[in-house]
């Protein structure tokens, strides 16, 4: 039981997307994708010093920056999946049950690969 509901009891047959929606969504993943490859860049243009006791110092935030960097990529990677499913016309359906993935989930992480059901069940498996 998850939020009251039990897993698994919900109508599978969730309507369509609209196409007003898809627009939406499709122009909040172009959003994200601009943002994410605006932190990349700035993360790639932090200017480095020589001084000993900022390098230390830096050690650490390199540290930060290259687990920034590989988060912002992972998530681009996902964001521009999510744009070549739309192209395709394979968006919001879950990649494991094949359902449809409900639309509040997709305003929410437009570049859901899982329905939430199956999302909780990858998660449990780590």
């Amino acid at each position: 039981m998850v939020n009251n509901q039990i897993i698994g009891d919900r109508d599978t047959r969730l309507p369509p997307l609209s196409p007003e929606d898809l627009a939406a969504l499709r122009d909040n993943l172009r959003e994200q994708r601009l943002f994410r490859e605006e932190q990349l860049r700035q993360i790639a243009t932090h200017p480095s010093r020589t001084d000993e006791s900022i390098q230390r110092r830096s050690a650490a935030q390199t540290e930060v920056r290259v687990k920034l960097a590989a988060s912002a990529r992972m998530v681009l990677a996902d964001v521009e999946a999510a744009l070549d499913r739309i192209a395709e016309g394979r968006y919001g359906n879950c990649h494991l049950c094949r359902r449809a993935i409900d639309r509040e989930r997709l305003v929410i992480v437009p570049q859901a690969r899982y329905c939430a059901r199956c999302q909780q069940v990858r998660e449990a498996g780590r």
